[in-house]
């Protein structure tokens, strides 16, 4: 009953992924909705939990995570980005990505604490801003003109810090937009931080998934910001084990130690097996992981061409899963309506952007597809967009 749920949460009912996939799974749609991918990860680390299962790694693992993957996540950090990290005090491993910006949130803010987050932002950071009692402060992203990447004016980032403000929550390669932001752009964020003596959450699980040559640069990399930089990411985008829930924290010892007190609370620890699986898969299937950001960058642009044929303005991204469409080169003018209805009617499901806004205004008129499905299932998705465009008008879905 919604009159018992704590006031702060009233805002969060059934998610918008729920309400479209069950209308998919009502009409038979292509679901092109909740950005999983549809086919497994490298069959050497699926062996090893295999393995690990037979060992006897079904108990509780330590409540910090595995020593061996903590090790590879330390590794990997410094052999990727030169950031170091003691495997022993300045990791932790979590239950997903999502776990991870909770327990941090919860950790970090105090009630009545701000939280500057770039806006469209996954639907979780609104919910973990909310159970900290913290404030938001929305930073508006916005595309360089028609079918152009989106960014953000430093001028508005500068002006959403305040006294109250404490954190900064920042995700790039960015969902749902699919911006990986520049090396300038992150330093004007760096700066802001530095200024303001904000401590920085960085959300980083597409730091693999990244098209066209764009390089995920960490914020932490930044002079001044490992200090003060929570820095996440987890193997579930990177190895196609999203069911796994496998994530990880790499922070200065004060601030994983805060995190971890909160963390022991939730769920103290999980998924042993997997966790050794995924300490295995960073230390021998990074090819695996090239491989595949090469073919979903060709199913990208699978999915990009035939939006772009039924004349929907593509913003075509440069990481993530995730396209955006603008539903008003189609001459629609509100992107959730457009979103519900076609499943029934084009037989194809996507996200409605807005849902991802504080300014509902900003997010009206764009459409999130995933492209991490098998190329046929996009291509079939294609041809019935491109059938119902031949047959019908979008447009009478104003």
């Amino acid at each position: 009953m919604t009159a018992q749920l704590v006031s702060r949460m009233r805002g969060f009912g059934t998610t918008i992924f729920a309400e479209i996939t069950a209308l998919a799974l009502e009409t038979g749609a292509v679901n092109l909705g909740q950005g999983f991918p549809d086919t497994d990860g490298p069959t050497g680390m699926l062996d090893r939990a295999r393995q690990a299962i037979r060992e006897g790694l079904n108990q509780y693992p330590p409540g910090p995570g595995l020593p061996v993957l903590r090790d590879a996540v330390a590794a990997h950090r410094v052999g990727r980005y030169g950031l170091q990290y003691d495997p022993a005090s300045e990791v932790l491993i979590t239950v997903g990505a999502t776990e991870a910006i909770s327990a941090t949130m919860l950790a970090l803010c105090e009630a009545g604490d701000e939280v500057v987050v770039f806006e469209p932002f996954y639907d979780s950071y609104a919910a973990a801003i909310a159970l900290a009692g913290g404030v938001r402060r929305p930073v508006t992203l916005r595309p360089v003109g028609p079918g152009g990447r989106f960014t953000f004016d430093p001028a508005q980032l500068r002006a959403a810090v305040t006294a109250r403000t404490r954190l900064l929550l920042l995700n790039s390669p960015h969902n749902p937009t699919g911006t990986v932001l520049t090396r300038e752009e992150l330093a004007q964020v760096a700066q802001v931080c530095q200024e303001h003596d904000l401590i920085a959450i960085t959300d980083e699980v597409y730091e693999h998934v990244t098209y066209d040559g764009a390089d995920h640069i960490p914020l932490a990399t930044f002079p001044g910001m490992r200090s003060r930089t929570v820095s996440i990411s987890s193997a579930g985008k990177t190895f196609s084990a999203t069911g796994w829930k496998i994530g990880w924290v790499c922070a200065p010892a004060e601030l994983v130690q805060a995190v971890t007190t909160v963390k022991q609370f939730l769920t103290f620890t999980a998924s042993g097996p997997f966790q050794a699986a995924v300490a295995y898969a960073l230390g021998s299937e990074l090819g695996w992981v090239e491989q595949s950001r090469i073919s979903l960058q060709q199913r990208r642009d699978l999915l990009a061409d035939g939006l772009a044929a039924v004349g929907l303005a593509v913003h075509r991204p440069a990481g993530t899963y995730f396209i955006n469409a603008d539903v008003r080169s189609i001459g629609v003018t509100d992107g959730t309506a457009f979103a519900r209805a076609l499943p029934r009617e084009a037989g194809v499901a996507a996200i409605p952007t807005a849902v991802f806004y504080d300014d509902a205004d900003a997010g009206r008129p764009y459409v999130r597809f995933a492209f991490c499905k098998r190329p046929d299932v996009l291509a079939e998705g294609v041809d019935r967009l491109v059938s119902y465009a031949a047959r019908s008008s979008f447009g009478s879905w104003r």
